[in-house]
């Protein structure tokens, strides 16, 4: 089975993110581009097995293996047996540059993926909507592409610790959603989560990209900015309620945090 998309880009073209072609191959034939190419590339393989080769190296692409290319970067790939099941995405604008950079593809990557299931759902999503509306289907397509990227995203640089540490994350996740408004200390996260407190310092950072304490403060500004904006609650109050100890280091945090004060934040 194979397919390709090469929609007709009309408005979504001056979107941040854009979808300019997907396509799939049971067997990915040889492919060699050069400089030329301006385009960057994500591909995925689901079965059999393909060689990629850029700078001099060779890379084997098996089931579970994840590739990306920037544009005007030469390389060449083909099939090592009958069978190569590759999708691939070609995405626009300069929001995808932005998104892909964060995500530490900004230069030629081979990447192991956690699962390509999610991706699947979401290759065949857009797949979809190009098909089945020649009109908006791009833009619906366009949309869904966002959450490939962040799904690609999670799978790349997260999923291996999810699967191994996300229970021990998620306990502590709890917690701190349910008992923001209580003294949380490391030592507690470490009871709850059962790893040290190193561990779980460098888990926090790498899944959350944030320390735990700097979670638990982000956390209580997000039920103080609910209280500000529903009730009459004084700022003081409001400081108590959610688990900081006075009110001049709750108006601290939230100006760090969102960039203005409370007070502004409940008139605005």
């Amino acid at each position: 089975m194979f397919f390709y998309h090469y929609p007709i880009i009309g408005r979504e073209g001056r979107f941040p993110i854009y979808l300019i072609s997907l396509g799939m191959h049971d067997c990915q034939p040889f492919t060699k581009r050069g400089t030329e190419y301006a385009l960057p590339q994500i591909f995925y393989c689901t079965k059999g097995s393909g060689m990629l080769r850029f700078d001099g190296n060779e890379f084997e692409v098996k089931a579970g293996t994840g590739i990306f290319i920037p544009g005007g970067y030469p390389h060449e790939y083909f099939p090592l047996g009958e069978e190569w099941d590759n999708h691939w995405i070609i995405p626009g604008g300069s929001g995808s540059e932005q998104l892909l950079a964060e995500m530490g593809l900004d230069r030629p990557r081979v990447f192991e993926l956690a699962a390509t299931g999610p991706l699947d759902r979401l290759f065949m999503q857009m797949h979809d909507a190009l098909i089945r509306d020649r009109i908006y289907g791009n833009i619906k397509a366009s949309g869904l592409l966002y959450d490939f990227l962040i799904e690609l995203d999670r799978l790349i640089n997260r999923g291996g610790e999810r699967r191994t540490v996300n229970p021990a994350i998620q306990k502590c996740v709890e917690l701190i959603d349910s008992e923001y408004s209580r003294q949380i200390t490391l030592d507690e996260l470490c009871s709850v989560s059962g790893l040290s407190r190193q561990h779980i310092c460098r888990l926090f950072r790498s899944v959350l990209s944030v320390r735990p304490t700097e979670y638990i403060a982000k956390r209580r500004i997000q039920a103080a900015k609910a209280l500000l904006s529903g009730t009459d609650m004084t700022t003081e109050e409001i400081a108590e309620a959610v688990g900081f100890g006075s009110s001049s280091y709750f108006c601290k945090l939230f100006k760090r945090y969102e960039g203005i004060s409370p007070t502004t934040f409940r008139n605005g």
